[in-house]
């Protein structure tokens, strides 16, 4: 997966500018609503910087979506077929955790299927998000280790060990391991989302 991390830094800009514009947002109104600043939010943008997935996902809480969703407006034209080579990839450059968007977009699925890699060592909490209410996930585990706290209850996931979560909870992962761990994540969103 290491090879095919592809810059999605413009492409993350144009969906940003594109859903903000469609919800009728200005800076100011967006950097208000997600705690964002809005120099950080033009940044972004204008494709000057990649932001972490902390700041994606309370951009998108903010916006009333998930990050895969969001990725999903960020993808190719709608097909039911996404190749591998074609399917997004990309970096958080605080964790350096690699996210690929296997889902083709535009199906009309309720259904996001994400490819994981969290590198030995890293961490990171995603906020409870009321944004995310009714979205689901399951984290399937292939390769290492996680430890994951999903509200106040913590689970240790060694390989083919599947979790069920709802996205609206506060999550912490955590790969504890010396080894990256490689795992999938299976979203549902309600209709509508």
């Amino acid at each position: 997966m290491e090879n095919d991390v592809k810059h999605l830094d413009s492409a993350i800009g144009e969906n940003l500018r594109r859903q903000r514009l469609a919800l009728g947002l200005t800076l100011e109104a967006l950097a208000e609503a997600s705690g964002v600043s809005r120099a950080m939010i033009s940044r972004i943008e204008r494709g000057e910087t990649s932001p972490t997935a902390l700041l994606l996902a309370r951009l998108c809480a903010a916006f009333g979506t998930s990050l895969s969703a969001f990725f999903a407006d960020a993808e190719q034209p709608a097909s039911p077929f996404l190749a591998r080579d074609e399917q997004p990839v990309w970096r958080d450059p605080d964790t350096g955790y690699i996210r690929r968007a296997v889902s083709p977009s535009g199906t009309g699925s309720n259904v996001d299927l994400t490819e994981v890699e969290f590198p030995a060592g890293a961490r990171v909490t995603f906020a409870p998000q009321t944004a995310n209410a009714g979205i689901t996930q399951h984290m399937w585990l292939f390769q290492g280790e996680m430890e994951l706290k999903v509200g106040e209850t913590e689970y240790t996931l060694q390989p083919g060990d599947c979790l069920f979560m709802p996205l609206m909870a506060g999550i912490t992962f955590h790969n504890p391991g010396k080894t990256p761990a490689r795992y999938a994540i299976v979203l549902e969103r309600r209709s509508g989302f």
